[in-house]
């Protein structure tokens, strides 16, 4: 699975996942939107939410956006590919640990390759990181559980049982 990041550079460098990826050759940054590759856009905008099945629209890439999340608006995400948004999973990351939703770029290309059943590849992206083993941990059995669901509305079915739980 390639990995692609539309990079705002609003963030620490120091602690930006996307720079850290980039620097592990696992993924490849651009600073204009127009040369990023078309893919599966990971968009918390989104309509639809990621599911086993959009595997084959993205071609094999992954695209995510590495902002601030005060930044993270629905204009920020104007890239040509398939959009969706990631299902209920919680931050391993030391800044928004615990926090569902409010994932890091390599926190969120890790998930979509779970759902998309390489764990190998999330191991990988997530290796660089002394807290990205959590990360798989914490999310364990809703990244299985997403990663055996046909579609996204039965991702979308599992994720309001998580939700129901977080309430």
């Amino acid at each position: 699975m390639e990995c692609h990041v539309y990079y705002e550079g609003d963030d620490d460098p120091n602690k930006c996942t996307a720079k850290r990826l980039e620097k592990f050759d696992e993924a490849t940054l651009y600073r204009s939107m127009g040369q990023v590759p078309y893919g599966v856009v990971l968009n918390p905008h989104a309509e639809q939410a990621l599911s086993p099945a959009d595997a084959e629209e993205g071609l094999g890439t992954l695209v995510a956006l590495d902002c601030s999340w005060e930044s993270a608006e629905a204009a920020s995400f104007k890239m040509r590919g398939v959009h969706r948004a990631l299902p209920f999973l919680v931050a391993a990351n030391p800044i928004n640990y615990g926090r569902p939703f409010r994932l890091t770029t390599v926190e969120a290309l890790a998930a979509a390759c779970c759902i998309f059943g390489d764990r190998e590849r999330a191991e990988e992206l997530l290796e660089p990181f002394r807290w990205g083993e959590t990360f798989l941990t914490l999310n364990e059995e809703p990244l299985r559980r997403y990663s055996e669901c046909a579609d996204s509305s039965e991702v979308v079915a599992v994720q309001e049982e998580y939700l129901a739980d977080e309430e």
